[in-house]
């Protein structure tokens, strides 16, 4: 009977050793698979049916809330004293985003153009779009300060075409009509005499050109050959560099097209990527991890220097002339006009501007703009890009309808663009980003502690039986198992 008591528990010593080397084994092999499997899910391949699907259809919901700065006093702003405004909205929109004209091409880059369509969402917003809301008139006020270097008789011939299509220096309209266009004389008048002066041929609102439209051709790295390079882009319509600005670095396309990045980011990793609508690249930096529902993230943040002017940051130089830090000067891409971004309410910037305008409160919880990534894909989970358009403006002689306006760069609306993961992708995220390596890791550890014990227990069997038999039989049945 000791004997037997003995062969087991040598047998048991030997299972308790094999599964401690499985254990063991799993924890160096384990994170090997899963970053395998994210390897090849991540890749920008048909073959990788939901990855690829979310790349081209982007099945997250995304919004745009738009918040108009409703100017209380233009009668006093034209006399010289300083804006009063008011904060109106959000008036929500849904985005829908798809890419089209999607080609493969042999050097492991993929081509596309994205298109977007806005969809009001009238219970998600504090009004309708048949709100009226008073804003500068960019075509008068904007076209004053392009103008101000011309010959005295000429600005007094534009004031004469502003009297004669009744444009004054501020517009009460609808939120409708400020954001997807109006009728107006002066713009039929411009685009008939002065074609390629305004961005649209049509009706003239902010976001005239955004709805129904695409952010041009983009051609990304798929990621097939080199994982480090998925999603970055190769070249923006052609060209693998901008003209807008005054140095090489300012005109670098950097980064991906800012809806996905590489995996396997760390605290040190930065957030590229290249805008068309701000018409730069732009970096933002680690600030803290967090979790959404379980699942882990990193919080990344725009610096201080990402608007910062070029005296108080010197690589931003080639974004001038600029003005006070916080404002980026995006006139030359905008046909010239003297139009500025910023964050909101002037987050970040430099403190003199809120001292222009009442009616500003900064604060990084409502203005600050974030993208929360799972570090281990590159994936966004939660994103909310805040961004204000600003207009300079002042008194240029000649040109009445300036009347005594003081220099001012005026916030006339801010929008936040926003999505986050839900449902049932967020429900498969949580599946095999979370779950999987819990369960995973519950197993390396589960073998090496049950292997440990069947050792110790086995041993303490074996060493009892040792004890009650005479030396020749544990000779033999050391040598029945070696």
């Amino acid at each position: 009977m000791a004997v037997n008591k003995a062969k087991v528990a040598i047998g048991f010593i030997v299972a308790g050793v094999l599964t401690v080397f499985f254990g063991t084994a799993l924890t160096f092999v384990g994170p090997i698979i899963i970053d395998d499997q994210i390897v090849k899910n991540t890749v920008i391949d048909p073959k990788n049916e939901m990855s690829y699907t979310m790349w081209k259809d982007v099945p997250v919901p995304f919004y745009m809330s738009v918040y108009f700065f409703h100017v209380l006093n233009p009668k006093e702003i034209l006399n010289g004293e300083k804006p009063m405004v008011e904060q109106k909205g959000p008036y929500v929109y849904r985005k829908r985003i798809q890419k089209d004209n999607i080609t493969f091409h042999p050097n492991n880059t993929v081509s596309y153009r994205e298109y977007r369509r806005y969809y009001f969402e009238p219970s998600m917003s504090a009004g309708n779009e048949s709100d009226v809301v008073t804003i500068p008139n960019m075509l008068v006020l904007g076209a004053a300060v392009m103008m101000e270097n011309l010959p005295f008789a000429v600005r007094l011939m534009i004031s004469a075409t502003f009297k004669t299509f009744k444009e004054g220096p501020f517009l009460t309209k609808t939120v409708g009509e400020l954001m997807w266009g109006y009728d107006s004389g002066l713009v039929d008048f411009l685009n008939k005499y002065l074609p390629g002066m305004l961005p649209s041929s049509g009706k003239f609102g902010l976001f005239a050109e955004f709805n129904n439209s695409n952010t041009g051709l983009f051609t990304i790295f798929t990621g097939q050959d080199d994982i480090r390079n998925v999603h970055k882009v190769d070249s923006w319509n052609g060209l693998t560099q901008l003209n807008y600005w005054r140095t090489p670095q300012c005109n670098m396309i950097n980064g991906t097209a800012g809806q996905m990045w590489p995996p396997f980011m760390t605290k040190e990793s930065t957030l590229p990527f290249y805008s068309p609508d701000a018409c730069r690249s732009m970096e933002l930096v680690y600030q803290r991890p967090g979790k959404l529902k379980g699942i882990p993230l990193y919080r990344f943040v725009a610096p201080k220097t990402l608007f910062a002017n070029g005296t108080d940051y010197a690589p931003n130089e080639g974004f001038c002339p600029c003005r006070q830090s916080g404002l980026l000067n995006v006139s030359s891409c905008r046909h010239n006009s003297p139009v500025f971004i910023s964050h909101p309410h002037f987050f970040n910037a430099d403190p003199v501007l809120l001292d222009y305008v009442q009616g500003l409160n900064p604060t990084e919880d409502e203005h600050g703009l974030f993208i929360d990534i799972h570090p281990q894909t590159g994936v966004p989970l939660n994103v909310s890009i805040r961004l204000q358009l600003n207009l300079y403006m002042k008194r240029v002689s000649g040109i009445t309808e300036t009347g005594k306006i003081s220099e001012v760069v005026m916030p006339m609306i801010w929008f936040e663009e926003s999505g986050y993961i839900d449902g049932p992708i967020l429900n498969t995220f949580h599946t095999n980003l979370v779950i999987l390596p819990a369960v995973m890791e519950f197993m390396q550890y589960g073998f090496i502690t049950l292997g440990l014990a069947t050792i110790i227990i086995a041993a303490l069997v074996y060493h009892r039986a040792k004890v009650k038999l005479p030396h020749g039989a544990t000779s033999s049945a050391l040598h029945f198992y070696f």
